[in-house]
């Protein structure tokens, strides 16, 4: 299968394109700045339709997963004019060249959609998004539902992996950087998600192409943890001192941009219809360790 993926140097497009690579697929990697280790590389920008528009014509997909996006929630609060361009019309952009294609599209959404007063979503609840970040990616979800007739809405939340994409460490490895540096570091306990492993989302991902599964389905980890019991459970896994994680509230953080204070996510459609099953957040991280052991050991000396 011919698959194009944007966003192809991010946490998720990155592990996305090695799996789709190790599958046998014909994989097509767009990227802005960081040229991806995975597939073939194609230069692109989502908020330009020409330059995307070649991509498609090079790689002809049959199915495209749409990970680019500016996902700084404070940046799109700061910077709402670069956000909107990226997240709806750039989102906008590429639905409708799989339209133009017939290539089924997978369009990577986000827990922060929804308010975060009660948690525990599921894919019939209302979004109503109370930052920027949030309402550009419901707008880009209003794009892909108006656009095309058949499409798949993958929904997650906090993504995490054992390598950094863009020259940026997602929060698992930032926390582990700080614990084996012997450093306090001060996490939020009033702040509930559904921490989600890369690899996971990526195994997810690849079977809704496969069965070209159709809607929304909340794909994440099946664990609801606050922050703090994150990266309390990271320390445990890798037998670090949790003692020098420290409790924060998100009201004590500087934070430009409003934070949904409980968005986790019910993965039960995800459980009950896929094979490649969300994982506890046990199993998640035990699979991180795991992931950053063989990394570390494939790294070039």
């Amino acid at each position: 299968m011919r698959l194009l993926i944007t966003g192809a140097s991010g946490l998720l497009g990155s592990k996305l394109a090695e799996l789709a690579v190790s599958l046998g697929y014909e994989v097509y990697s767009c990227y802005l700045t960081h040229k991806p280790k995975h597939g073939i590389a194609v230069k692109a920008d989502v908020q330009d339709k020409t330059s995307l528009a070649k991509a498609f014509e090079e790689a002809k997909p049959e199915a495209v997963v749409h990970t680019a996006a500016l996902t700084d929630v404070d940046k799109c609060e700061l910077d709402k004019s670069l956000a909107y361009s990226v997240n709806v019309l750039g989102t906008r952009n590429v639905a409708e060249l799989s339209r133009e294609y017939g290539s089924f599209l997978v369009y990577i959404s986000t827990d922060y959609v929804f308010k975060g007063d009660r948690g525990m979503y599921s894919e019939s609840d209302s979004p109503e998004p109370i930052n920027y970040y949030g309402l550009t990616k419901l707008e880009g979800e209003k794009a892909v539902s108006h656009i095309l007739n058949e499409y798949c809405i993958a929904r997650s939340s906090v993504i995490y992996g054992s390598e950094p994409a863009s020259g940026k460490a997602n929060f698992a490895l930032w926390i582990l950087e700080r614990l084996r540096r012997g450093e306090q570091v001060s996490v939020v306990v009033d702040q509930w998600n559904s921490p989600t492993l890369n690899s996971n989302l990526a195994e997810m991902i690849i079977e809704a192409v496969d069965r070209r599964l159709t809607g929304i389905y909340h794909m994440a980890g099946a664990s609801r943890v606050s922050r703090y019991e994150f990266a309390k459970a990271l320390a445990e896994t890798f037998k670090l001192d949790g003692r020098l994680i420290k409790q924060t509230t998100m009201n004590s953080l500087k934070w430009t941009a409003k934070r949904p204070k409980d968005s986790s996510l019910n993965v039960s459609k995800a459980l009950k219809t896929l094979r490649r099953k969300p994982l506890e957040l046990t199993e998640a991280l035990d699979r991180l360790k795991v992931e950053l052991t063989f990394s570390h050991n494939t790294q070039p000396m």
